[in-house]
């Protein structure tokens, strides 16, 4: 099973945090460093103009991947004119410098991120230069491919009362485990502007991504509902019948 139950590597989390490049460790400063000549050779194979403009960066901090630094570069040249890639690099050696797009000056560069094939692949190549024997939590590792792939996802938690009474309610996430085997996983990420979306990640037998799906996610307004009325004995009491006027018929 692609994400055993009991034998995950991490605590799930409802969220991935960005990090400013101030905010990083000395270390994953010093890997972005060694790294920017082949982030730079690769972007530029994409189209991504990264030697032109001002280009800024944050960590995308991922802890179902530990052994990869993620980064998300963003060139900002004014509305309609957004250009940005995340950027993975492995900590340790193992494997290489790899470019997932999200936009380029405001588009796609091809299909949009999320479900593009080339993020799919990117995605399946960085999880098997893991090399872990153990399962990371399903909910992070969705959150990270969202989050590789342009999206700075919050996941649905229960709601209270309050939030129940007042607000539309997002599905919480889901890992549904398929007869023939593999995994599907499920969240809606409440921050996606302008509504909600939903997110549905379906794995094979041996873990490898094989599709994505992003589209709206639907919400609901869960109201009280009444209990039927019964007697002492727990019998279901019938309602006293009435006229056309509402009145009791004696």
């Amino acid at each position: 099973m692609p994400f055993a139950p009991g034998n995950e590597l991490t605590v799930p989390l409802r969220s991935i945090e960005f990090r400013s490049p101030d905010k990083m460790t000395e270390r994953d400063r010093d890997v972005e460093a060694d790294a920017e000549s082949s982030i730079r050779e690769r972007a530029g194979f994409d189209g991504l103009e990264f030697n032109q403009g001002k280009w800024s960066y944050q960590q995308v901090v991922c802890p179902a991947l530990p052994r990869h630094l993620f980064l998300q570069f963003t060139l900002n040249n004014g509305r309609g004119d957004v250009s940005v890639f995340s950027a993975s690099i492995p900590r340790l050696g193992d494997g290489r410098v790899r470019i997932i797009p999200i936009q380029r000056r405001g588009y796609s560069l091809f299909s949009p991120a999320p479900i593009n094939a080339l993020t799919i692949s990117a995605f399946n190549h960085i999880r098997a230069e893991e090399h872990s024997d153990q399962a990371p939590d399903w909910l992070t590792t969705g959150l990270c491919y969202a989050a590789l792939a342009g999206a700075h996802p919050e996941a649905a938690q229960p709601a209270d009362t309050d939030q129940i009474q007042k607000l539309p309610i997002a599905p919480l996430a889901l890992l549904t485990i398929p007869n023939q085997g593999g995994a599907v996983i499920r969240f809606t990420d409440i921050s996606a502007i302008p509504r909600p979306m939903e997110w549905t990640m379906t794995f094979d037998p041996k873990g490898k991504l094989l599709k994505a799906a992003h589209v709206p996610a639907s919400l609901v307004i869960v109201k009280d509902a009444h209990p039927a009325a019964v007697d002492e004995k727990g019998t279901l009491l019938q309602p006293a019948p009435v006229d056309l006027n509402g009145k009791a018929i004696q």
